[in-house]
């Protein structure tokens, strides 16, 4: 049947009971062409789109639905020293696209331009690749949309975030079905749901699960992107991650996982697109409208502003642009039912023409938008463009990745010396980065390790990164690490080398699920998990990346499942407010003692070498009523040393609640109320009620982190 009109509205192919809507933006092409597909990826028919409004292109096709095949030809000028690059031998993905169907293969007939001619990027390729690019498919959504979203909704400040790869952490998991291992579905297996939910979590950080592809470099070494920054479809599931072609499989386990208490939020990358830099691939927006679409130099507009490092940087911008990502997020909550979202290189989507600003239009428009202000927002508060690093200085709402906590922690445990003013800061809650405009300790996301990283095991196992099998010699990833391997680089069969590793790892666990503000738990660290040294494992689709259940380590395990419910016993670990000297015998109060519990003063900050540090928290600990206290003693140095209890008034005997000196707590005494000789490298955490609560109001402020210790 001929094409009706139609309407601009919604982008994207919208199915209807008589046929399909198809709406594209492109404000600077010449002629759009809809193409349909069979079944067998068989390009069957050209239909123009001859209808414009507003700069998209848009009609009706009646008698075909859902499941139709289809892509985009776009006509217009190839001018790329003015930023067109339009080229119609290019079959191109509806950036609107719901779901991708069949494989992207690499083919010099993705480029834009003749592969090897003397001209690049100025020369014209007329080779067709619709051989070789997958197909978008039209998928009717309304019954998703029905579903009720039965989200657990935790606040913020309660969360505990797990960070995981969805293939990696259940390729090689022996409870989940060959055929679900390393899809959606084995994450809504019963046996990883109940891992989860015995590990105490309460939030799923999901790896980019939006379609993508490898990079060209990565194809040719034979290797691929495995973490998935480097997305081409925002509205699709990665096709590998669908165990058939029903993109319900994402909704159920969603839908799955709340059932069980956990919510779900995306690693989402709205900085670039999989097309990287002038000499890249034409798959998508390149191909429909290249100048608006990217930031292109102003002077230069053959290149691209690469404030990404990955070639190519979107234009938020542009309204049409900004509309796609707010579509596409919205698209995830409404229809998908997910809870969040982190944002990778933030700091791109708040930058204008002058610079980042918070008040940037993608965050105004992100943060008035009736769906998007009531879910959890994320920022990886950096780039690498010009002022690219904005810790801190994101949105009322947004959360942030607190890197400075990273390597304070990981120095601090290290043995660094000049620490120790910083270890309180970070473990207050970062309240001089985020203790402003109203921001609350759970702005800071705090973590140990990420997948950009070396893994636990591998921070106290090597000095130095080990990348070589990324095919740049060693080269690529970050060189300085703040890790050691305590005197052999990598696996030693040393006892006390061993031992002292652990030791280490259950320290950095302890500091992170202690800490005021939000932890984020990279997945397999529990368990032990090693990357042998890599430290930039994004291409490493193999064992090397994929969680290993037959060797995990049980007594780590254990140990962690521990700490995060002590966390949760304890809701003051999660405080809401910033918590400094306790103003009244009923409030809440954090204090600080050296470790002859002496109140830490100026000088006491000031004393370089010093690597040991008593605090204790008091006040509600568990939202009962009860006044009662936490004693934290850390020894960071590598002797054994001496601690003498803080003696607050009414405070009753310590109790032994955790310590990391040995593997289990049979050397510890159940109750203690005298000096205590604390191993190197370890710390302890004691437990009391307050006896008397009226004597507990100390009037000196002398020792609130972030105050007296700058």
């Amino acid at each position: 049947m001929e094409p009706l009109a139609g309407m601009p509205y919604p982008l994207g192919a919208t199915p209807d009971d008589g046929g399909v809507n198809f709406a594209l933006f492109s404000a600077n092409a010449t002629g759009v062409e809809l193409c349909l597909f069979d079944a067998a990826g068989r390009e069957s028919r050209r239909i123009p789109l001859t209808h414009r409004t507003q700069q998209v292109w848009h009609g009706y096709l009646p008698g075909i639905g859902a499941g139709q095949l289809y892509g985009y030809r776009v006509h217009g000028p190839y001018l790329p020293h003015l930023g067109h690059r339009f080229n119609p031998n290019k079959l191109l993905l509806d950036p609107y696209a719901r779901q991708l169907v069949g494989n992207y293969v690499p083919s010099e007939t993705h480029y834009g331009y003749q592969l090897g001619h003397e001209e690049l990027d100025l020369s014209f390729d007329i080779r067709d690749n619709a051989a070789f690019m997958p197909k978008c498919r039209v998928l009717d959504v309304r019954h998703l949309r029905r579903r009720p979203n039965n989200s657990p909704r935790h606040p913020m400040a309660k969360s505990i975030i797990y960070e995981l790869h969805p293939k990696g952490f259940t390729q090689l998991h022996p409870g989940v079905s060959p055929a679900a291992r390393g899809r959606f579905a084995a994450l809504a297996s019963a046996e990883i749901v109940s891992y989860l939910q015995r590990l105490g979590v309460t939030c799923v950080e999901l790896m980019p699960v939006q379609a993508f592809v490898t990079e060209p470099f990565l194809a040719e070494k034979q290797l691929s992107n495995y973490w998935g920054y480097n997305s081409i479809g925002f509205f699709a599931p990665h096709p590998s991650y669908l165990q058939g072609d029903d993109v319900s499989e994402f909704r159920d386990m969603v839908d799955t996982l709340h059932s069980a208490g956990i919510e779900v939020i995306l690693d989402v990358v709205y900085n670039h697109s999989a097309e990287g830099n002038r000499l890249g691939p034409t798959l998508s927006f390149r191909g429909i409208d290249n100048v608006s679409y990217y930031r292109l130099h102003p002077n230069i507009q053959r290149h691209y502003i690469n404030d990404t490092g990955c070639g190519n940087t979107l234009n938020l911008s542009h309204p049409r642009v900004l509309q796609l990502v707010l579509d596409s997020l919205r698209y995830w909550v409404e229809v998908m039912g997910v809870d969040g979202f982190r944002f990778d290189l933030a700091s791109c989507l708040g930058r204008e023409s002058y610079g980042f600003d918070a008040g940037a239009g993608f965050f105004d428009a992100l943060l008035q938008d009736p769906v998007l202000c009531q879910v959890k927002l994320i920022a990886e508060p950096w780039d690498i463009g010009p002022g690219g690093y904005q810790l801190g200085n994101f949105p009322l709402a947004f959360s942030e990745w607190n890197d400075r906590y990273r390597d304070t922690m990981r120095r601090f445990w290290r043995g660094d010396n000049g620490i120790l003013p910083e270890f309180a800061r970070r473990f207050h809650g970062s309240g001089d980065l985020f203790e402003h405009n109203g921001r609350t300790p759970a702005a800071s996301i705090n973590f140990i390790t990420s997948h950009d990283g070396f893994s636990l095991r591998d921070l106290v196992s090597y000095d130095k990164r080990h990348n070589l099998a990324n095919g740049e010699d060693n080269r690529d990833g970050h060189q300085e690490n703040f890790s050691h391997n305590h005197g052999v680089e990598g696996p030693s069969d040393d006892g006390a080398v061993v031992a002292l590793r652990q030791r280490q790892c259950r320290n950095l666990l302890t500091s992170l699920f202690l800490s005021q503000g939000v932890p984020m738990l990279l997945a397999g660290d529990e368990m032990g998990r090693s990357q042998q040294g890599n430290n930039n494992a994004y291409c490493q689709d193999n064992e090397l990346n994929w969680c290993d259940w037959r060797h995990l380590d049980g007594e780590l395990l254990d140990f962690t499942r521990r700490l995060i419910a002590l966390r949760r016993a304890f809701p003051l670990l999660c405080h809401s407010r910033f918590i400094h000297e306790p103003r009244a015998s009923d409030s809440a109060g954090l204090k600080w003692y050296n470790r002859q519990g002496e109140e830490m003063t100026k000088s006491l900050w000031s004393e370089v070498h010093s690597r040991s540090l008593s605090l204790v928290l008091q006040g509600d600990l568990c939202g009962d009523g009860k006044q009662q206290a936490l004693l934290l003693m850390v020894n960071a140095d590598d002797t054994e040393l001496r601690f003498h209890p803080p003696r607050p008034a009414g405070l009753g005997a310590w109790r032994c609640l955790l310590h990391t000196q040995h593997s289990d707590d049979t050397q510890i005494h159940a109750a203690w109320d005298g000096d205590y000789l604390l191993l190197d490298r370890s710390l302890i955490l004691f437990h009391t009620e307050l006896t008397n609560p009226e004597l507990s109001n100390p009037e000196s402020t002398q020792s609130q982190p972030g105050a007296n210790h700058e």
